[in-house]
């Protein structure tokens, strides 16, 4: 039987490849945003999450993302987090 960090490592995991790497990208930014625990590495192409989870796009689309090629994040419970991480998860805006 698995347990639930297991099934949630191996989703994690699985479906990186079937998921744009700008989701994925979304995705840690929402975890980070939002202070859910878990572990989030991203570098280039290459991006990795154990916790966290993926926006609920409902009542709106989460618009943030990722702003920089690598980083390393640790969110730990009771809203503590470490990251390399320094931008803001706004998306950019063009001018006009």
């Amino acid at each position: 039987m698995q347990t639930f960090s297991e099934r949630t490592f191996r989703q994690n995991t699985s479906n990186s490849g079937s998921i744009s790497h700008s989701e994925r990208l979304r995705a840690i930014a929402f975890s980070m945003d939002t202070l859910i625990p878990g572990i989030y590495i991203w570098a280039g192409e290459f991006s990795w999450r154990v916790g966290g989870c993926v926006p609920d796009d409902q009542p709106y689309r989460y618009p943030g993302t990722i702003h920089s090629r690598t980083g390393i994040a640790v969110v730990l419970p009771g809203y503590r987090i470490f990251t390399t991480y320094k931008g803001t998860y706004d998306p950019r805006q063009t001018s006009d």
